[in-house]
């Protein structure tokens, strides 16, 4: 990257831009005692306030200003904390005397020049502070990603906005101190961000059973009909991690309604005993909180898959979605499955999840029995490809070039077996992806998409795709919808930052790596590529600090093995990467 002007520095921060409502027929009714008053707030509202929360005001325009942050996380709890006490200072005044905030709050790139500030992270901060409430705050999605969690404030999703100024949309969220815990109210605004298709989260059922170690099945019977919802073309069904996320913790209906942005919520229970399980389940309208229906099923275990057929259909018939033909007919193939190749399956899925070498050897073993029980079950072959796949990317368990090879032949023999399993062509296509195959990869990409367009992995390996093609624009759209269907997938926002990187879009690429950083605190690879980050924007000992860090998680991560693995078309992508690090004095 050449830094052409090297006398302006730049930087990332936490932009507060506060401005007030209505300031000019403020003005117009009563000058003085209008221009008075808000000195008198700037001086004992707002200047101990961002003292406090560490910040400097940098700008001061007749009824406005603009406070710099390091960090996020203090930015946003300044901004709340100055409109709750703006609101205490109101509360004696005559309404038309008040005086009324609106603030915005923006982390991007800034530039310096002495002691003042400018750039797009300052532009965007003061177009958002138009779009809040009067005395609330609007924040962007990427600081949204940045707080979330860590300030007892609930934002509300209040869509894309065209800005002045600023091509792309900029996505909002807002708080204010009235509706801040008012469900009903934040409801209202948050409803317009649904999807247009009826849109479900499916909660973890409750393991009835008596024994603790029957937990995985009940995890297993959600995951399944999580599956099976989400080949339905016209639902839009949130992915499994994200449903998991709420796991033995009894949340508000309500809430969870919110956070994943859907309308409708499953939960349910299951009971196993010998070869009899009873589930019993019901919808929620996660708008409302009502019930729509409740339903039992008693069945013996060998029927399971049926089972989850009928919930399929009830969910599908109770909110009046029409199965294509193509579905139909998928779904008249529902043999009996042996119980213990069913209790293998749904461990197996567990614990490749958890992505270690271990876990992996553990993962095979499992589904090779399933295959000598019947091997009929696709879904083994497709698992069995990945992790084939996953110890060669990951160099575990003595992986060599040999393993693209066999995980190629395990994807194929997914797809003879079962045409229609998806995971079998997201398998192929990672395959041929990493064999760079790139082109002949793209169909099983979108036949994965087809099959199932709920299915965040499919479009992470069709984003992965077009990433190592140079298509770095689609493939950002492609992670954003998985991360849209699986809000709580770390992998997503890692491939998210490294599509950002290759278009030198750095300040939305850092966020979305520290973000899965806190989501997957021992990732070598998205250190190593912040470390990269770093080194390109001049933030060398950053650059460094993450370097070593790389090298604390991973003492054998290999740039050279990386080099030669990672498929990218262009033959330079990766030295201007590394270049970073070089610029930063690291040695490779």
């Amino acid at each position: 990257m050449h830094m052409a002007n090297e006398s302006i520095r730049r930087r990332l921060a936490a932009i507060l831009a506060a401005d007030v409502v209505g300031y000019s027929r403020l003005m117009e009714r009563d000058e003085k005692s209008t221009h008075t008053l808000l000195m008198e707030r700037w001086k004992e509202v707002l200047e101990p306030l961002v003292a406090t929360h560490q910040g400097r005001v940098f700008k001061r325009m007749g009824d406005g200003v603009l406070v710099e942050f390091s960090s996020a996380v203090n930015a946003v709890e300044c901004a709340a904390a100055l409109q709750q006490a703006m609101a205490a200072a109101n509360r004696d005044m005559p309404e038309d005397r008040a005086i009324v905030l609106r603030v915005g709050v923006n982390l991007g790139d800034i530039m310096v020049e002495g002691s003042d500030l400018y750039g797009d992270g300052v532009n965007v901060a003061a177009r958002l502070e138009t779009l809040a409430k009067p005395g609330g705050v609007a924040i962007s999605d990427g600081v949204h990603e940045y707080v979330h969690g860590r300030v007892g404030l609930d934002f509300v999703d209040s869509g894309y906005h065209e800005v002045k100024n600023i091509e792309r949309p900029v996505h909002v969220w807002s708080w204010s101190p009235n509706g801040a815990g008012d469900a009903d109210s934040s409801v209202v605004e948050a409803q317009p961000r649904l999807p247009a298709k009826p849109s479900i989260a499916v909660l973890p059922f409750d393991n009835m059973s008596g024994d603790p170690e029957q937990g995985y099945f009940a995890d297993g019977i959600t995951e399944d009909i999580i599956t099976d919802l989400s080949k339905v073309s016209g639902l839009f069904v949130i992915a499994r991690n994200s449903s998991f996320a709420y796991k033995g913790k009894a949340p508000d209906i309500r809430k969870v309604s919110r956070e994943l942005g859907v309308r409708y919520i499953l939960e349910g229970s299951v009971r196993r005993a010998a070869d009899r399980i009873r589930i019993n389940a019901q919808m929620i309208d996660g708008t409302t909180g009502g019930h729509l229906w409740a339903e039992r099923y008693d069945r013996c275990i060998e029927d399971i898959f049926a089972v989850q057929d009928e919930v399929t259909r009830t969910i599908v018939s109770a909110l009046k979605v029409k199965l294509t033909a193509g579905e139909e007919e998928r779904r008249e193939h529902r043999g009996k499955v042996d119980p213990e190749a069913y209790d293998l399956l749904v461990r197996s899925r567990q614990t490749m999840l958890q992505l270690s070498a271990v876990s992996s050897r553990e993962a095979r073993a499992m589904l090779e029995r399933v295959i000598e029980i019947d091997p009929g079950l696709a879904a083994a072959y497709a698992r069995l490809s990945i992790i084939a796949f996953a110890e060669y990317v990951n160099r575990w368990n003595g992986a060599t070039p040999e393993n693209l090879g066999r995980a190629l032949q395990l994807a194929h023999k997914a797809i003879d077996v079962d045409d229609t399993e998806p995971q079998a062509h997201v398998s192929l296509a990672l395959v041929l992806a990493w064999m760079r195959r790139l082109d002949e990869a793209e169909a099983p990409a979108e036949r994965a998409v087809a099959l199932d367009p709920n299915l965040a992995d499919a479009y992470t390996g069709l984003g992965n795709i077009r990433e190592f093609q140079g298509r770095y624009e689609d493939a950002v759209a492609l992670y954003t919808r998985a991360r849209r269907l699986d809000p709580q997938f770390d992998l997503s926002l890692h491939f998210l930052g490294r599509a950002l990187l290759s278009l030198g879009r750095f300040d939305e690429a850092e966020i979305a790596f520290k973000r899965r950083l806190t989501l997957a605190p021992r990732s070598d690879m998205t250190r190593f590529y912040l470390a990269c980050l770093y080194g390109r924007v001049g933030r060398h000992e950053e650059a460094r600090r993450y370097w070593r860090e790389v090298l604390e998680v991973n003492s054998n991560f290999s740039i050279d093995h990386l080099k030669r693995a990672l498929p990218y078309r262009d033959p330079d992508l990766f030295d201007r990467l590394v270049g970073g690090l070089r610029e930063a004095g690291v040695s490779i």
